[in-house]
């Protein structure tokens, strides 16, 4: 009995040990390490991954020797981008090259969640982002075996205050479906010197004004 019991414990121990380990927060690297994991869905014969930055292409990712593509005015960033920076893909189907310029059509090239990276590619076109200066509140995740879990950013205003929050996203492996959204607050909040909602301003418009001394009766001179 008492053999069974201890390995009934050992059992549990080591349950709990995997438990704890599939659900360890993981930070995605980068932006550009996710887009080349991605697991596209159409059957291209081919496909490659480019970052341009000031109008200069790099190929980040690709899966043949092909150069014979077009450089692109526009593209898609799944993080906070720099001005004139985003990536675009361009793939080989059937003979014919085709682009991925824009966030939706990034979704329907990547299809079906196959693994965590298409998880976050899929929220991206609802505003969800890698936000790569605060992966620990706004850029990791982890799994276990029915959801993939993902704290990822999402920029809320960009007037007064300029604001960023960051939401615990659950997506189910099965249907690829985002079945809850935890709105985790914000992280980023940003007053300039022209925003009149700034609680600074406010604060020092709310102190009282210093009062008037009481005037001193007049004196009554007396004519001799």
């Amino acid at each position: 009995m008492i053999r069974y019991s201890y390995q009934f414990s050992v059992f549990l121990f080591i349950f709990w040990g995997v438990s704890l380990y599939s659900q360890e927060k993981k930070q995605f690297y980068d932006v550009a390490n996710v887009l080349q994991n991605i697991i596209p869905e159409s059957k291209a014969d081919s496909w490659s991954l480019i970052h341009q930055v000031s109008g200069k292409d790099t190929v980040i990712k690709s899966s043949s020797a092909d150069k014979n593509y077009l450089s692109q005015s526009s593209g898609f960033n799944i993080g906070i981008a720099e001005e004139n920076e985003f990536y675009y893909i361009v793939y080989s189907l059937g003979g014919k090259t085709a682009y991925v310029t824009n966030l939706e059509e990034l979704k329907k090239f990547t299809g079906r969640i196959d693994n965590i990276q298409d998880a976050a590619v899929s929220v991206a076109a609802e505003g969800y982002i890698i936000d790569e200066n605060f992966r620990d509140v706004a850029g990791n995740y982890y799994e276990d075996s029915s959801n993939y879990y993902l704290d990822l950013g999402k920029l809320t205003s960009k007037e007064c205050p300029y604001q960023k929050k960051y939401f615990t996203l659950t997506i189910s492996k099965s249907t690829g479906n985002i079945s809850n959204v935890k709105d985790n607050g914000s992280y980023i909040e940003l007053y300039n010197k022209k925003c009149t909602n700034n609680p600074r301003l406010l604060k020092i418009e709310k102190k009282e004004e210093p009062k008037d001394e009481p005037k001193k009766p007049a004196r009554s001179t007396k004519r001799r």
